[in-house]
């Protein structure tokens, strides 16, 4: 049985667009974003290919009824997203099809539900997920483990049930209640007041969840820690249920694994996006990597079309590039 490789993909593409500097192609378009998914695409192919893996891009599509019906501020506190990214979506799912992936979305569900209950649905299969989401570490046991994109760009690394331990202090069957506790600010979600990752991760340790606090104050030595618990019990609920990821797929969906199913790259398809937007070293490397056949029936004369006068040259914007945020879950709201 051939493995799941899912991508978060805004998470993917947030973290590309902050990463490269600002590029344009010859004619103003901008493609840093472009740019670092066409390397990423590149090194999934190389090391997770689609004669060995099957997969997809997961998208958010809107968001979630039932969340916001809990908390009509969730993910208030999102910006919107830049111009200059919006405009490189759509050109960016077309390199991703490109690549053979295929694209997986659900109107009013985010991904970290569908990578949920893709997890769920396909039970005889090991799965691997992209993403640096704590929210996905939920999912993670002896089948399921993630692939956090390294700070340095080299990589992955490996978020096993051990790792999840090792970096929260809980295991992945903790983590809602951890996060319930703690808070999340990328999605708008706050903590407990004074409850901080290593308090969380003790009182997890030493009382087991916030149910059986809740069952049982008492085993909360700190009088001022128990006081707050108890006063924010409902709110430790709401969190619970803002956090925990959906299990059952969208109503009516008939999931198949040939929707999972990768095709070979479109090497000509993904030169020409290339050419278009003066992506050269892009080209080089597709080259280099591609049959030799696969450009019998492309004409010179497209490429020679484009004909940059200084590729993958940044622009000297008229304002400052975009800062990467704090957080390090990169993300807009579109």
């Amino acid at each position: 049985m051939r493995s799941l490789i899912l991508i978060d993909s805004f998470a993917q593409i947030f973290r590309g667009y902050f990463a490269v500097r600002v590029l344009t192609s010859h004619d103003g378009t901008p493609t840093n974003a472009v740019f670092a998914m066409a390397k990423f695409l590149l090194k999934l192919h190389a090391d997770y290919p689609a004669d060995t893996f099957d997969g997809a891009f997961v998208f958010d599509l809107g968001k979630p009824a039932h969340r916001l019906e809990l908390a009509p501020d969730y993910k208030a506190n999102r910006p919107p997203a830049p111009p200059d990214l919006t405009a490189q979506i759509p050109i960016v799912r077309d390199l991703i099809r490109a690549f053979g992936w295929p694209l997986f979305e659900q109107q009013a569900w985010e991904a970290d539900d569908l990578i949920s209950a893709l997890t769920n649905a396909f039970p005889e299969r090991e799965i691997r997920i992209i993403s640096a989401d704590k929210d996905l570490a939920q999912l993670i046991n002896a089948r399921v483990a993630m692939l956090v994109p390294s700070r340095t760009g080299t990589g992955f690394e490996l978020r096993d049930e051990a790792a999840v331990l090792e970096k929260f202090g809980v295991p992945p069957s903790g983590i809602i209640d951890y996060l319930a506790l703690v808070g999340d600010t990328a999605d708008n979600i706050p903590g407990i007041e004074g409850v901080g990752p290593k308090t969380a991760a003790r009182l997890i340790s030493e009382c087991g969840s916030i149910d059986a606090i809740l069952a049982n104050p008492a085993a909360v030595a700190s009088e001022n820690l128990r006081r707050k618990l108890v006063d924010g019990a409902e709110h430790l609920r709401r969190n619970q249920a803002l956090v925990r990821l959906l299990r059952e797929p969208p109503a009516g969906a008939d999931w198949s694994d040939a929707m999972l199913a990768r095709t070979a790259p479109d090497f000509r398809r993904i030169r020409e996006l290339a050419a278009r937007l003066d992506l050269n070293s892009i080209i080089r490397d597709v080259e280099k990597i591609a049959p030799e056949t696969a450009f019998d029936d492309a004409s010179d004369d497209l490429f020679a079309a484009s004909a940059p006068a200084a590729a993958e040259k940044p622009e000297k914007p008229a304002e400052k590039a975009p800062e990467k945020p704090a957080s390090d879950q990169l993300e807009f709201d579109f």
